[in-house]
C-alpha cells in the first residue's frame, strides 16, 4: 500500500466526530480499545514501531493478514515513529498538542522515561485526556511483571474457577485484553464528558489484573466472607441446579438452565414426563437440587440419552426452558444470530464478525486496517513540527 492523506474511517458522523486520538499501542488491550473509539467516529492515529505492532505477525489466518490486527485495527491511520531519534519525537509532540485523547499500553514507564508521561503530557495540553493501559498497574510490587493474557488468567484465579474439576484450562480467547480494552473505551468515554463540563483533560488507568478481577467478585465474595470459593465444575453451574451440558442420543450436547422453581416444575411436566417430580423433597428447592445435584443430573441425563437432538429442543421448548447447543466455531459460522460485515484486505474481501453495538451511524462495510506506516507521509506533513527540535528521549523499553 502507498501512503494516503484519505482519512479511513468512514463513520465521519458517528458521536465522536472530531476526536484526535493518538495511540501508541501494541498486541490487543490498547488496540481494541482506540478500535471502538474509531468504530464511534474518532479519528485515530496509531504510532507504531518502526519494526511494526508484534500482533501483525501472531497469524497469517485472515488471507495472509494477522487475524488478532484486522479484528482491532480497522479504521485507524498508521503512522510508524522512532521517538528515540529528535525529529520523530518532535513529530509526537507536534501530534500531542492537537490530541484529544492519548492512549498507551507500553511497558509500565517507558512513556515516561522517553518524556511523553501522561501527567507530564496533561501540564503542558491540559485539555489532553491521558488513558494508560498496563498488566498490574503502575507503581505497585508486581507493576514490572509482564502481563500477557494467559498469566493473567491465571493470577487472577480466573482459572482457578474455570474448566474441570482437575483439569484448568485456557478460556479460549484473550479475555483478560479484551475486559482491559472495553474498560479502558468506557474510561475515555467518560473523561470525554467530564471535559465537556470541566474543560480540562484528566488521567484515566486500566489494567487487566483490575479487570480480570471485578469479573471474580462473586467467586471472591464466596472465598472471603462465604464457605470458599466454588471450585471449576466444567458444563455446570456452582450455585444453580440443573445448569448444565446433556448429550442426545446422537452425542449432541445441549445445555440447560432452569432459574426458579416455577421453571422446574414446567421442565418436569413438559420436557422429563413426570409432574411428580417437580414435588421430589429432594428437587424441591434450588438449594435441595444442588445438594442432590448427582442424583438429579442422571435422572435428566437419562432422559436427554433417550431423545434425539430435534425431540429434546422440542420438548425443551414446550417447556419454555432455556437452552443452548454446543457448538463449534464452525458451527458459529452458520449460526442464524451471527452478523457479519465486509472488510478490504488487500485484493481480497473478507466476512468479518459485525461489531457488537448496532448504531445508527454503522457504516455498511468496515473500514480497513492500515498498513504499517500507511499514513506516514501524510501525517509528518499534517503534523510537521516546529522549527524547534524537540529534546532526545531515553530508550523504550
Amino acid at each position: 500500500m502507498t501512503n494516503s492523506s484519505v482519512r479511513p474511517n468512514k463513520a465521519a458522523q458517528g458521536p465522536l466526530a472530531g476526536v484526535l486520538v493518538v495511540s501508541l499501542e501494541q498486541a490487543l488491550a490498547a488496540p481494541l480499545a482506540t478500535c471502538r473509539l474509531a468504530d464511534a467516529g474518532a479519528r485515530v492515529i496509531k504510532v507504531e514501531r518502526p519494526e511494526g505492532d508484534f500482533a501483525r505477525g501472531y497469524d497469517q489466518a485472515a488471507a495472509g493478514a494477522s487475524s488478532y490486527f484486522l479484528w482491532t485495527n480497522r479504521g485507524k491511520e498508521s503512522l510508524a515513529l522512532d521517538i528515540k531519534k529528535a525529529a520523530d519525537a518532535a513529530v509526537l509532540e507536534s501530534l500531542l498538542a492537537q490530541a484529544d485523547v492519548l492512549v498507551q499500553n507500553l511497558a509500565p514507564g517507558a512513556l515516561q522515561r522517553a518524556g511523553f508521561g501522561s501527567a507530564e503530557m496533561r501540564q503542558r495540553y491540559p485539555r489532553l485526556i491521558t488513558c494508560d493501559i498496563s498488566g498490574y498497574g503502575e507503581g505497585g510490587a508486581v507493576s514490572q511483571l509482564k502481563a500477557y493474557d494467559l498469566l493473567v488468567q491465571c493470577e487472577s484465579g480466573l482459572l482457578g474457577v474455570s474448566g474441570s474439576p482437575g483439569a484448568p484450562g485456557r478460556i479460549g480467547v484473550s479475555i483478560c485484553d479484551i475486559g482491559a480494552g472495553m474498560n479502558a473505551a468506557q474510561a475515555v468515554l467518560l473523561a470525554l464528558m467530564q471535559r465537556e463540563r470541566t474543560g480540562r483533560g484528566s488521567g484515566v488507568s486500566v489494567s487487566l489484573f483490575d479487570s480480570a478481577a471485578d469479573w471474580m467478585s462473586v467467586p471472591y465474595l464466596h472465598e472471603r466472607y462465604g464457605g470458599g470459593a466454588p471450585p471449576p465444575v466444567g458444563l455446570r453451574h456452582p450455585s444453580i441446579a440443573p445448569y448444565g451440558g446433556f448429550a442426545c442420543a446422537e452425542g449432541h450436547t445441549v445445555v440447560i438452565s432452569i432459574q426458579n422453581d416455577r421453571e422446574w416444575a414446567a421442565f418436569a411436566r413438559d420436557f422429563m414426563d413426570d409432574a411428580a417430580l417437580a414435588a421430589d423433597a429432594r428437587f424441591a428447592s434450588n438449594g435441595q437440587r444442588v445438594a442432590h445435584r448427582a442424583a438429579l443430573d442422571a435422572l435428566i441425563a437419562a432422559r436427554f440419552a433417550a431423545l434425539s437432538l430435534e425431540q429434546a429442543l422440542q420438548r425443551l421448548r414446550l417447556a419454555g426452558t432455556a437452552y443452548g447447543q454446543l457448538r463449534s466455531v464452525g458451527e458459529l459460522l452458520q449460526h442464524p444470530a451471527l452478523r457479519t460485515r465486509a472488510m478490504a484486505v488487500g485484493a481480497a474481501t473478507l466476512q468479518m464478525v459485525a461489531p457488537p453495538l448496532r448504531t445508527e451511524w454503522d457504516a455498511a462495510e468496515l473500514p480497513a486496517a492500515p498498513a504499517l506506516d500507511q499514513h506516514g507521509q501524510a501525517l509528518r506533513a499534517e503534523f510537521k513540527p516546529r522549527a524547534a527540535a524537540a529534546p532526545s528521549r531515553e530508550t523504550l523499553t
